[in-house]
């Protein structure tokens, strides 16, 4: 092979190789999410969960919810154990409910009957869903 024949591949690989590096860089930064974003919102999540499980759990801790799952003969460990099993989805879900039945009982739209029916069902949906799961 002529020398000059060599000179003009080596000229064209290298300058491939110089055009490509703008495409491969830009192409190594242009992510759908960047990874401090998706570290923020994992952070979120976790947040928002173990927010969502502290307020489920304060709920079946409480007194009257105590008396209730007494009542019905309900392992409260269980319910316990249960809760953090939950899919995210649930977690909300259920915290929004416990929040909307604290705010009505503290507010005398329920009574303590039906306190008791609702902690009672509340807890044994967290059982069968613990179940289920299984």
């Amino acid at each position: 092979m002529s020398l000059k024949l060599r000179n003009v591949i080596v000229c064209a690989f290298t300058l491939l190789f110089v055009l490509s590096l703008p495409c491969q860089m830009l192409s190594a930064q242009d992510h759908v999410v960047s990874t401090r974003g998706l570290h923020q919102a994992l952070v979120k999540s976790s947040a928002t969960r173990q927010t969502d499980i502290s307020k489920i759990e304060r709920f079946f801790s409480s007194q009257p919810a105590q008396a209730a799952l007494k009542k019905a003969r309900l392992n409260m460990k269980q319910v316990q154990q249960a809760i953090p099993t939950l899919s995210d989805q649930e977690l909300a879900q259920l915290a929004r409910q416990t929040d909307r039945i604290q705010n009505d009982f503290a507010a005398g739209a329920l009574s303590n009957e039906q306190l008791t029916y609702i902690i009672i069902a509340l807890a044994t949906a967290v059982v069968v869903i613990l179940i289920l799961k299984a």
